[in-house]
């Protein structure tokens, strides 16, 4: 019996090695990896020059503290801020400590402008993370299940909907910031119907009322959506971002950046990480940057989530159980109409890594490097997989 606590509904595998795209099991089978564990391995298995990085920095320095400054956390800050037009960074291990931190912020923000209980505007259908603020802020009740009391200082809102903002600004003094995914990745990669729109509006209003704009971006981030950052499809820029996922290639780093009347709300003792921005992190984070510049990455993706779109069009038109194809590059989604856990499994069973989030969403996150031999065989073999499914 394994000495894991019970957290995960673990598939059936374990891998040794990859390689590129793709994955090897223990028995030697081979796997297509479509979900590059959940948008993290964004240049693969193993590549070659940040296996290099990591390697060399791994035998100069792994941790010091922050109580010192980081020759390596200083050269990331200088270009996430200069990719992003941000204006300075902090630095944790994680998605949900970079949410935790932009709430943290917020609230003081709020303090710092003289209102005493400050509440953040968030999204239905959300993902934030597990800890308890940001569960909290998560619109997701199956995730906030048995964990009551959650934090207070949220309003929810339907995601896509700036009328229901509109009117919460009408009657709310003491609101001091909107946190929205550009794109909703565990909620069912849900993108706006007019993205430019969306964000745009949502930063005006945040503008009109002098709330901060805090933008999620762990999930959609580090090129994946055909951009830098999913908010760079728009002319708008955020007050804070929060990154992870992709940042390190697998090395755990997380990302609060923040702008303008945002970038000097924290001050020393306000906020801090034991291993937020140690060398080996940042060394990965500055490595993954570094590649998906000099390969192009962000425009590849962009052409590579098109080409699996337009192909999976093609493949499954004739089923009426598929709601709908989207994507923002090489973020998709496939919904149907009935839920479609049990693909996840047989996807597995044919080679090929995928999940299921919402209950009905087949999400695909592969790599940015995938080249487009493999993108028509990812969508060969997940439309066998789906075709059999519904014509069980």
């Amino acid at each position: 019996m394994s000495k894991m606590m019970d957290t995960y509904a673990r598939q059936p595998v374990t891998f040794e090695k990859g390689q590129g795209i793709w994955l090897w099991a223990k028995d030697g089978k081979k796997y297509l990896d479509a979900l590059s564990g959940v948008a993290v391995n964004g240049l693969g298995h193993a590549h070659p020059k940040l296996v290099k990085t990591i390697s060399e920095q791994i035998l100069k320095l792994i941790h010091v503290s922050n109580i010192y400054h980081i020759a390596e956390q200083e050269k990331l800050a200088e270009k996430l801020t200069s990719i992003s037009g941000m204006d300075n960074v902090f630095f944790c291990n994680s998605g949900c400590e970079a949410n935790e931190a932009a709430i943290k912020l917020a609230r003081l923000y709020g303090h710092q402008n003289s209102i005493d209980t400050p509440e953040i505007i968030v999204m239905e259908k959300s993902f934030h993370g597990r800890t308890m603020a940001t569960l909290s802020a998560t619109g997701n009740r199956k995730t906030q299940a048995g964990f009551e009391p959650l934090v207070g200082g949220f309003i929810r809102v339907a995601f896509d909907d700036l009328e229901a903002i509109q009117k919460i600004a009408s009657r709310k003094n003491n609101v001091v910031a909107i946190l929205a995914e550009p794109i909703q990745g565990e909620g069912g990669i849900n993108i706006p119907n007019n993205i430019q729109n969306y964000l745009k509006g949502l930063r005006e209003i945040c503008d009109q009322h002098n709330w901060l704009l805090m933008l999620d971006e762990v999930q959609c981030g580090i090129g994946r959506t055909g951009k830098w950052f999913a908010y760079q499809h728009t002319s708008i820029k955020p007050d804070v971002m929060s990154l992870a996922k992709g940042l390190g290639s697998g090395i755990p780093i997380g990302a609060c950046l923040a702008r303008g009347k945002a970038s000097h709300v924290f001050t020393p003792g306000k906020h801090g990480s034991t291993f937020g921005g140690n060398p080996l992190a940042t060394s990965a984070g500055y490595a993954t940057l570094s590649i998906i510049e000099e390969e192009k990455l962000c425009a590849h993706a962009s052409k590579m989530g098109a080409l699996i779109n337009d192909e999976f069009t093609k493949h499954l038109k004739e089923f009426n159980q598929v709601k709908a194809i989207r994507n923002l590059g090489l973020m998709v989604g496939i919904e149907f109409n009935e839920p479609c856990g049990e693909l996840t499994k047989l996807a597995l069973d044919e080679g090929l890594l995928i999940n299921v989030t919402a209950d009905k969403v087949v999400r695909l996150l592969p790599p940015l490097v995938i080249n487009e031999k493999e993108a028509k065989e990812l969508v060969n073999r997940l439309s066998k997989v789906i075709r059999n499914f519904l014509l069980k």
